[in-house]
């Protein structure tokens, strides 16, 4: 394999990983607001 290679499959592993760590510590703060929307019933199928 040449070093080229070798560089660009350590690079995708290392921004997989970094990503996922990325997610897992982000703390998503959780919505504050209540969302009620109205559906008219014409748009279901009978």
């Amino acid at each position: 394999m040449s070093k080229f290679a070798l560089f660009l499959l350590f690079l995708f592993a290392a921004l997989v990983i970094g990503g996922g760590v990325f997610l897992s510590a982000w703390d998503i703060p959780a919505p504050s607001v209540q969302v009620e929307k109205v559906i008219p019933n014409d748009q279901f199928p009978k």
